[in-house]
């Protein structure tokens, strides 16, 4: 899935605006000014088309998340989502420049740790 503002393509399709999308256990939806995609794998990732992004786990994925959001282990001390949340939400975020990071920030998709949050956010982009 590509998001452009409120362009989106599916697979390099594209999903004309307001139109519900389902095809395969991915979903996308219009909420409002949002965009909203859903997978059959439990996540959901909401963006208003500018910078806000939201994105929810379903419980069954407790433990087994990692990357923007931190774990999904109600250890506060690495959650990026209010923990308890059933199913978790977070919005993506790092911990504040003066503070250290916090153990699960600024792990890599190799597990090693990014010496900058820049180097951080370019390793989890998707190409």
């Amino acid at each position: 899935v590509v998001a452009q503002g409120r362009n989106v393509s599916v697979n390099g399709a594209a999903v004309p605006e307001g139109r519900p999308y389902l095809h395969k256990g991915l979903g996308v939806t219009w909420p409002g000014d949002w965009v909203a995609v859903a997978s059959s794998l439990g996540v959901r990732v909401a963006w208003d088309g500018q910078l806000a992004v939201t994105v929810t786990a379903e419980p069954e994925l407790r433990g087994g998340t990692w990357g923007l959001c931190g774990t999904y282990t109600d250890d506060p001390a690495g959650e990026r989502h209010p923990a308890g949340a059933s199913p978790a939400t977070c919005t993506p975020q790092m911990s504040p420049p003066s503070l250290s990071p916090l153990p699960d920030d600024l792990v890599l998709p190799d597990g090693d740790v990014a010496a900058s949050a820049a180097a951080f956010g370019n390793a989890w982009k998707v190409p």
